[in-house]
């Protein structure tokens, strides 16, 4: 039985930053922006547009023209991020209710840092494998931040991705076998106390790095790699160059055709990535759905590889192969209308949304809709309560 993912969809921030204009700002040459980690802009998302009004706003993007009847058959809602809003309560629940989706089914939220969307996946191919008819949704949701000018500042970005897994996929059928790997290291943290994120750059990179390798040497010793059927490969991006240094590590232990094919195609799968900025869980994703949207050279049937990253640290490097009638559930069209919409944010327009916060008292607070052309956005904080539209 095939399962893989039926449908796909994303949401981004109606606003975003040009990153040359960051450089100005900082006083740093936009070379080291745009050419030093390979990205051009970042989303800047408003208070109403949390993970769960973006998570819920990709949704009904994947789901945008599914009958009722499937909807029905959804048995498990996953909600994979580093941005969750309660301790307690699963932004899964919240998403739930906001999809209008019925009551017998469960909903669930996960965490391991930017590999959280790659288990949620995982977790419903096998779920639907082990439950004939059923389907599963899951959403990969997150914001980024490291502080205003900080080292990290220009890693920053926001965004959703949903995937709708299903016996028969008509995008990307999984395989079952992959190779994956988890060690405790220290390259990145967000402790329960703090809005933003901490990260040892070098390190991180490093890990990344052997963990791909590792992952990628296992995977050729079971024969999974078959790297000259291998159309295309694709990367955890929290920023382009990153992916872009995975794949070069093959510069050396693969044929110059092979390398030269997934090269071409990796520049790709970061167009949307290098416009949004980085989506943790997402990442991946938004580069899936890229390469699909953007490369019309790819056919039904050919093989794709995908390399999953989350700090902490968990690899997963797995494999599928694209199906009859794929470019069909794409929206290639509204996607860049979505991107090229979008406002450009001056400096001080930036720095005052990145600034605002959410009221921890108990008061209330209305909030300003970012995107009143988004179907669901955070609309105010009462009593601790969370009262969304």
């Amino acid at each position: 039985m095939k399962v893989g993912i039926d449908r796909i969809g994303f949401s981004a921030p109606n606003r975003y930053l040009d990153l040359v204009d960051l450089a100005h700002a900082r006083g740093v040459d936009p070379n080291k922006y745009l050419t030093g980690i390979g990205q051009r802009k970042m989303a800047v998302p408003a208070l109403s547009q949390d993970i769960v009004a973006l998570g819920a706003n990709a949704a009904e993007d994947a789901l945008s023209d599914c009958e009722d009847a499937e909807k029905a058959s959804i048995g498990l809602l996953i909600v994979a991020t580093e941005s969750g809003v309660d301790q307690s309560k699963a932004s899964a629940l919240f998403v739930h209710e906001l999809l209008g989706l019925p009551d017998s089914m469960r909903a669930i939220e996960i965490k391991e840092a930017c590999y959280g969307g790659t288990a949620g996946l995982q977790i419903a191919a096998d779920f639907v494998r082990a439950h004939p008819g059923a389907e599963a949704l899951v959403i990969a949701a997150d914001i980024a931040r490291y502080g205003l000018n900080t080292g990290g500042e220009v890693t920053q970005g926001a965004g959703a991705v949903a995937m709708l897994v299903a016996e028969n996929p008509h995008i990307l059928a999984l395989e079952e076998r992959s190779v994956v790997r988890s060690r405790s290291t220290d390259d990145f943290w967000r402790p329960n106390y703090s809005a933003e994120a901490f990260a040892k750059g070098k390190y991180s990179e490093q890990v990344y790095l052997e963990m791909f390798a590792e992952d990628w040497r296992e995977a050729e010793s079971l024969g999974l790699t078959q790297v000259g059927d291998l159309q295309a490969l694709l990367f955890h991006i929290p920023f382009s160059k990153m992916g872009r240094k995975g794949l070069r590590s093959l510069e050396s232990v693969i044929p110059i055709t092979d390398y030269e094919r997934l090269r071409a195609r990796f520049e790709k799968a970061i167009i949307y990535g290098q416009d949004v900025g980085n989506l943790y869980t997402a990442s991946l994703y938004l580069s899936l759905i890229s390469l699909l949207e953007q490369d019309e050279s790819l056919y039904e049937g050919d093989r794709i590889g995908l390399f999953s990253y989350g700090s902490g640290s968990v690899a997963e490097l797995f494999f599928g192969t694209l199906q009859i009638g794929y470019r069909d559930r794409l929206d290639r069209t509204s996607h860049e209308a979505l991107l090229a919409t979008r406002q450009r944010l001056n400096m001080n327009e930036y720095e005052t949304i990145f600034n605002d916060s959410l009221v921890t008292d108990g008061s209330r607070q209305d909030i300003e809709d970012g995107d009143t052309t988004a179907p669901h956005a955070l609309v105010r904080i009462e009593g601790h309560e969370r009262c969304y539209r």
